[in-house]
């Protein structure tokens, strides 16, 4: 009787990649000095995911490089796969069908991910042992909360360009989560998209001085022309026609 075990078909590309270039550390960790609102306004209100996609624990934030995982809906197969391949510092970023009511991660994944070295995990899917997950402090985003279970069956692709949360999303991509939600850098934007938030911050901290000092909403966003020639009417009008907007 033959051993000889059945040789895998080849794909093209094949199922798992491991060869993708990553941001440094040290870039990833000025980025993520910054808010996800601050990035996603900071380069051109782009790369934010959707906004269901939020983390288990408020106090959850991460900075890391995509580490791409397409999964089956109702199926962790391949998120398995990449928690096995990750390294440290990655996020597993993990498209699974929007499958709202699938635990696709839970502690026993948790633990196994952060015993990797995993930044955090994000999926568009359900997870589950939330309690768990907490304490456990692997900071973990999804779309929903599900202790539905999850088969192991179907191939995917790792570490190929893929759509989650309505943004694309390449291998090595910069990606920073909070409280507020996730954005995605490309790659290639890190040093840019760094210098564009820390001018924003710096231009904010200066607003809201100017805001204790006195000045107004109207007068610092602009506004002052802008209401006027829109047709802004109010009960100030008979009496004063500038309608208390300040000097034009």
């Amino acid at each position: 009787m033959s051993t000889d075990t059945k040789a895998p078909v080849a794909t093209t590309p094949p199922h798992v990649t491991t060869k993708i270039t990553r941001p440094s550390p040290e870039a990833l960790y000025r980025l993520g000095e910054h808010g996800s609102a601050t990035i996603h306004e900071a380069q051109g209100r782009l790369g934010a995911l959707d906004s269901r996609i939020k983390p288990v624990d408020h106090t959850m934030r991460f900075a890391g490089s995509a580490f791409t995982v397409v999964c089956a809906p109702r199926d962790n197969l391949m998120l398995q796969v990449a928690i096995h391949y990750a390294r440290p510092g990655d996020v597993l970023l993990v498209s699974a069908g929007e499958m709202g009511q699938a635990g696709t991660f839970g502690d026993v994944l948790g633990n196994a991910a952060k015993a990797k070295g995993v930044a955090a995990v994000v999926t568009d899917s359900g997870v589950r042992d939330t309690e768990q997950l907490r304490a456990l402090g692997l900071p973990v985003f999804s779309g929903s909360v599900s202790i539905t279970g999850t088969v192991k069956e179907t191939l995917g692709p790792i570490n190929q360009p893929m759509i989650i949360g309505g943004q694309l999303v390449h291998p090595g991509d910069a990606v920073v989560g909070d409280a507020d939600g996730v954005v995605v850098v490309p790659q290639q934007d890190v040093e840019r998209v760094i210098d564009l938030s820390r001018r924003r911050e710096e231009h904010e901290a200066e607003l809201i001085e100017r805001y204790k000092a006195g000045a107004t909403t109207i007068e610092l966003c602009g506004l002052t022309d802008v209401l006027p020639a829109k047709g802004l009417t109010t009960d100030l009008d008979a009496a004063d026609a500038g309608q208390e907007l300040g000097a034009r």
